[in-house]
């Protein structure tokens, strides 16, 4: 199979994971802090990364810590700017402004980078758009708290174009481990800031913090990282937005919500631009992985 056929399948897991993320932490946040939840999810995940790699600090020097920080900057304040405009405006439109970093991102990488756009990204990206309106929007508002949200979106998709451009050839798992103590440091700052820190108060709460911190955080920021340095990131921006479908599908299935049409076409439509935008074509050709014969 090819690498980026193995990073997409790798990246579809990772939006699962989030999505399951999302549902978890509906209830999580409403008992613990946002800020207190979001240190420990990701002082855990970065525990973790170290005790499967002790020695992974020698691999992180200087260029490392120069592209890792401010990677690491730009998903902290992406969350928090998520959380500010969710508490300012609705759940729904909150999604979907969000969402808008798969738009941004190629955007983003034509301005900067001068990345060439495709056709078939070109169409990947607005169906993905109508996608992410027909799950989202059940209503249409204009407020404050909206600018926030695109605030987010516009930190997503520069993290995103940021980590396609500086992961290639670094240690993946070096440059996953600094951003999420990044991460972390930024959230017990917010933490101890808004108080003292209240830990999860229930066995419900830390099954959600273990679940984030380990599948969608630890394991789902090194697929992200590794994929970047060998896929194009407005590809992966596509692939991640499924999140919102897999999110839709959990909740549904736990009873968290009911399964509306628009959702059932939203998530049809989010399939068929994943789809178009990893279908090969004649100009593209990438490396096979090789099978390798057991020693």
């Amino acid at each position: 199979m090819k690498k980026t056929t193995w990073a997409a399948i790798a990246l579809t897991a990772v939006a699962v994971s989030w999505g399951a993320a999302f549902v978890l932490m509906k209830d999580a946040i409403n008992a613990q802090p946002f800020y207190d939840f979001l240190a420990i999810r990701f002082t855990i995940a970065a525990a973790v990364m170290i005790a499967f790699r002790p020695r992974v600090f020698k691999a992180i020097d200087k260029t490392m810590l120069k592209h890792g920080i401010p990677l690491g900057l730009l998903l902290a304040s992406g969350y928090i700017t998520q959380t500010i405009g969710l508490e300012l405006s609705t759940a729904a439109i909150t999604g979907f402004i969000t969402g808008l970093y798969v738009v941004l991102t190629p955007l983003f990488g034509w301005l900067i980078f001068q990345q060439k756009v495709g056709k078939q990204l070109i169409w990947g990206v607005a169906l993905a758009t109508v996608a992410l309106a027909l799950i989202s929007i059940n209503g249409v508002s204009f407020e404050i708290g909206q600018l926030w949200v695109v605030l987010c979106a516009v930190l997503f998709a520069a993290h995103i174009v940021g980590l396609g451009v500086w992961s290639p050839g670094k240690d993946v798992y070096a440059l996953t481990l600094v951003q999420l103590l990044v991460v972390g440091a930024v959230s017990w700052v917010g933490a101890f800031t808004d108080g003292a820190y209240q830990s999860p108060p229930d066995g419900a709460g830390w099954f959600a913090v273990l679940f984030t911190a380990v599948f969608s955080t630890a394991i789902a920021f090194l697929v992200q990282t590794w994929s970047q340095s060998i896929m194009d990131a407005s590809r992966v921006a596509i692939l991640l937005t499924s999140e919102v479908v897999w999110a839709a599908v959990i909740a549904v299935m736990i009873g968290q919500e009911s399964l509306a049409f628009k959702t059932v076409i939203g998530g049809a439509i989010m399939i068929a631009a994943m789809l178009i935008v990893e279908w090969p074509t004649k100009e593209v050709r990438e490396e096979l992985i090789q099978p390798r014969l057991l020693d």
